[in-house]
């Protein structure tokens, strides 16, 4: 097929339509990713099992997840685009029911690895679709649809993971999945084609090898990562021999990996293409954007809930206006991308989400909502400004027949990330709290603070309570507030290193090449 042909091409619906239909199931799987985090404790005890071992709930959808993202580029190109998007949210959608009818833990987990397998698909091939769907110059707004999803459904999954288990069932927040899911299927099967590049590719690949090799490879490093990120905090890290274990595994999988398919002639995963620095540069930055938006993400509302006493959904709710605006927000950077410099609107991005962080710092145990609100906000605003462009660049200099394999890797940083941001703040609250905690228990000995402490037990006295009783009930009380302020002060550390994560990312940006015009990207259709 000419370059000609691939020029001309246009789809034969409005892309905005597209672009709404293919963005309802990747809404759908990214909500699926934290939907059912504040339901743990609910499951474990409707299944008779512990909190611990209900968890690998979340972890075997990671890890399937994690496995099938760099083989959704290599699967359509076999089987089509469409077939294979439509294959995703058709096993996303029937083992979400089944999910829903579990009885047993090892039932539950068993569909949740065929729901990660199947939502895994969902994100690449969606960014891919409205790559090809949007005339260069509108891509950047095309992106921004897909950006919402993205990151509006983490924001709002806590709130209406914790309002379904409230005032339902946790079944319901399987079972909300399947009107979206039948949807999805109907409007894409009337909306969604598969451009000449996509054809060919099909035909190109008929009767070559299949790497089995290299799927062994990721399978077993990425699989292993997502364990060791997933369970390291809990069984203390690498003083856990079953930690080691799997990071061992993790290292030798994601070693041969990329040393096999550097190499392979037909590889899953085309790694050669790394050495275009945009797209080595994007996926750089989409780690570090994954790792601080799912990070944050978790830490706002923990921090409300640990150390404020807010309820899951309340904590939940303070996510929210962050997540509208960046509903406000995307669309104008969606018109930005094609008039400014990609680079600068990184930039100004990372700046502002810097900025929000280092002013979230002077976070304390008494704010109240509207301040919690206000971080979130201020946040989001930087994060607007850095998902669209990110994925622009990352298509620069990019050939429309590679368009699958960049939207592979893209949403495997991005996904990596996201994994790293969550397992990083579960490590440093854990580790920063016991040295809070031990700095303060070591400075209690001072006068002034024995004089407040006798203050407490002599009021403890006077209300009716005996000496014995009033000393036990002053100093648990004043060790509560000590850990109290632990945990706060680990949360300010931990905030502390986001924000440096955000200004170290800035430097990559010297290495990103600017497009010959900013109007027409290389990869056209």
């Amino acid at each position: 097929m000419s370059s000609q042909q691939e020029a001309t091409w246009i789809p034969r619906h409005n892309p905005w339509l597209v672009a709404l239909t293919v963005t309802i199931a990747t809404f759908m799987e990214v909500l699926d990713t934290s939907i059912a985090n504040v339901a743990l404790p609910h499951i474990a005890g409707s299944l008779s099992a512990s909190v611990d071992e209900a968890a690998w709930v979340l972890t075997s959808y990671l890890v399937a997840n994690a496995v099938v993202l760099p083989l959704s580029a290599w699967i359509s190109d076999r089987v089509g685009r469409k077939r294979f998007y439509m294959t995703c949210v058709m096993l996303f959608t029937i083992s979400s029911l089944c999910c829903g009818l579990a009885t047993s833990l090892p039932m539950l987990i068993f569909f949740r690895v065929l729901q990660g397998l199947g939502g895994g698909g969902l994100a690449p091939s969606e960014q891919a679709i409205l790559a090809d769907t949007f005339a260069p110059r509108l891509r950047g707004v095309g992106f921004a649809l897909y950006g919402m999803a993205v990151v509006l459904a983490p924001a709002i999954g806590p709130t209406l993971g914790g309002y379904i288990t409230d005032h339902f069932s946790w079944h319901w927040i399987f079972f909300i999945n399947l009107p979206v899911g039948i949807l999805s299927l109907f409007l894409t099967s009337i909306m969604v084609e598969d451009p000449p590049h996509v054809l060919e590719a099909r035909t190109r690949t008929r009767g070559k090898p299949i790497d089995y090799v290299g799927f062994g490879f990721i399978a077993l490093g990425l699989g292993s990562l997502e364990v060791v990120l997933d369970k390291g905090q809990e069984d203390d890290w690498f003083s856990s021999p079953f930690i080691i274990a799997f990071s061992i595994m993790a290292l030798i999988g994601i070693a041969y990996f990329v040393v096999w398919e550097w190499n392979e002639e037909h590889p899953i995963l085309e790694l050669r293409l790394l050495k275009n620095p945009n797209l080595a540069v994007a996926n750089s930055l989409m780690l570090a954007l994954g790792a601080i938006l799912f990070g944050t993400t978790v830490l706002i509302p923990q921090y409300l809930q640990t150390v404020m006493g807010y309820t899951a959904q309340n904590a939940g709710m303070v996510l929210s206006p962050g997540g509208f605006t960046v509903m406000l927000c995307m669309p104008i950077v969606g018109r930005l991308v094609s008039r400014v410099d990609a680079r600068l609107l990184i930039a100004f991005g990372f700046v502002v989400l810097c900025s929000a962080l280092i002013h979230m710092s002077s976070i304390y145990p008494g704010i109240d909502f509207h301040t919690a609100v206000m971080y979130r906000v201020y946040q989001s605003i930087g994060l607007a400004f850095l998902f669209v462009p990110i994925n622009t660049i990352s298509f620069v200099n990019i050939p429309p027949s590679q368009g699958n394999q960049v939207s592979a890797m893209i949403n495997l940083f991005r996904n990596l990330g996201g994994s790293i941001g969550i397992s990083a703040i579960g490590t440093l609250l854990a580790r920063r709290t016991q040295v809070h905690q031990t700095y303060l228990a070591a400075h209690t000995a001072t006068p002034s603070f024995n004089a407040a402490l006798g203050t407490a037990r002599a009021l403890f006295v006077r209300a009716g309570t005996s000496i014995p009783d009033a000393i036990m009930q002053a100093d648990a009380q004043f060790y509560r507030t000590l850990q109290q302020q632990a945990t706060a002060l680990a949360y300010i550390d931990s905030i502390r290193v986001f924000a440096f994560g955000c200004a170290i990312a800035l430097p990559l940006l010297l290495l990103v090449r600017r497009p010959k015009s900013r109007a027409v990207p290389a990869m056209a259709h």
